[in-house]
């Protein structure tokens, strides 16, 4: 067999989004290459096994499991922990190690800037994220905005992001607050917000906090036009938790859905029928599909020399379901920023126009 080892959050603050857009694509993937007689390598078809393991949510579980998979197990392969926080410990590692590692779950210009032969990232960065976010509300008129960022990578790195784009604009920011990670209540910070009555609201936020802040807004009669959460908006849980007629309007990081493609309902639909209904993400689920039709391919063309594998993966157009995806360096450089709205129980791309599954509503309903 070809064995493919990994950490991730099945326990813990990262299991949230690990649980929805990484590691049910991990299985999803192998069982569709082993019932298609194995994964091919240079022409001939290999059983996948993989090797993982739960790393908590805790940055050392990961890092200590990852240094046994390459150094002592010796897998073939190696798939991506989730989030920023993790991959920003377990990329120089795979870099040593000479393991290809693509990456559909961190944002940070930091991994970028420690340009990492072996490291990929698909997932549009903070300021590709965050311009097209400040690109939106620039041509939708919006004066006045209030922010509130969680005080990790994720939320140090887009919050700077989102100022740097509001730097050439005359948007005035009328109030930025940060929270720590865990945070239980949001209604203070919000209140204030309120009573400041911004035309737009930023939550630079994980999935637990996008679900707190919109159920805090909603109890207080927070309301602006804009109302944008950063990760977990795209997730179906947020559907789920506020109701689809709650839901209306909310609008958040997302860069795809099934009718963004052929291949993307293929896989959409695949993957809610094999996790009885759960659907994928509409960000992130869809840049860790990507990232395993590059590695794929990658196998099937070069075998299992990671030299060679780094090599193809780093010079190739490649063609997935959310696009073409190259990299320079590090960065998948030709997945434009997106932004996405919550419309009739569908999250869809609103922006950029290139990328659209349906037009923006420029103003969001009163929460139901």
């Amino acid at each position: 067999p070809v064995r493919i080892g990994y950490a991730i959050a099945r326990t813990g603050p990262w299991a949230g989004g690990a649980q929805v857009s990484q590691e049910p694509n991990f299985l999803l993937w192998a069982e569709q290459q082993n019932a298609a007689g194995g994964l091919d390598v240079k022409g001939k078809k290999r059983p996948i096994e993989l090797v993982s393991f739960d790393d908590r949510s805790e940055t050392e579980t990961c890092v200590r499991t990852y240094e046994k998979l390459m150094g002592s197990d010796k897998v073939d392969l190696i798939l991506p922990p989730w989030g920023s926080t993790a991959n920003f410990a377990v990329a120089p590692l795979a870099n040593r190690f000479g393991y290809p590692l693509l990456a559909p779950t961190a944002l940070s210009r930091k991994l970028i800037e420690m340009n990492l032969p072996y490291y990929f990232m698909l997932l549009q960065q903070p300021d590709r994220m965050m311009g097209a976010l400040v690109d939106m509300l620039v041509a939708n008129n919006v004066k006045t905005i209030a922010i509130v960022y969680m005080d990790d990578l994720f939320g140090l790195e887009n919050f700077a992001s989102l100022n740097n784009a509001l730097k050439k604009t005359s948007i005035q920011v009328l109030d930025r607050k940060s929270y720590p990670l865990g945070v239980k209540d949001l209604s203070p910070v919000l209140r204030s917000f309120k009573d400041q009555a911004p035309d737009a609201f930023i939550g630079i936020t994980y999935p637990p906090d996008t679900i707190l802040a919109s159920k805090q807004s909603k109890e207080i009669g927070f309301n602006p036009k804009f109302f944008y959460a950063s990760v977990g908006t795209a997730f179906q849980l947020y559907r789920n938790v506020m109701t689809p007629a709650g839901a209306e309007g909310v609008i958040g990081m997302g860069s795809w859905n099934s009718k963004s493609s052929p291949a993307a309902k293929a896989y959409f639909d695949a993957h809610t029928k094999k996790f009885g209904g759960k659907e994928p993400d509409r960000w992130a689920s869809g840049a860790c599909w990507a990232s395993l039709e590059i590695l794929t391919a990658a196998v099937a063309s070069q075998g299992l020399d990671r030299k060679a594998l780094r090599d193809y993966i780093a010079k190739t157009e490649h063609n997935t379901i959310i696009g073409k995806i190259k990299f320079t360096g590090v960065e998948n450089t030709a997945t434009p920023g997106s932004v996405s709205q919550w419309q009739n129980g569908e999250f869809e791309v609103v922006w950029p126009k290139s990328m659209a599954t349906a037009a923006l509503v420029p103003a969001k309903p009163a929460w139901k």
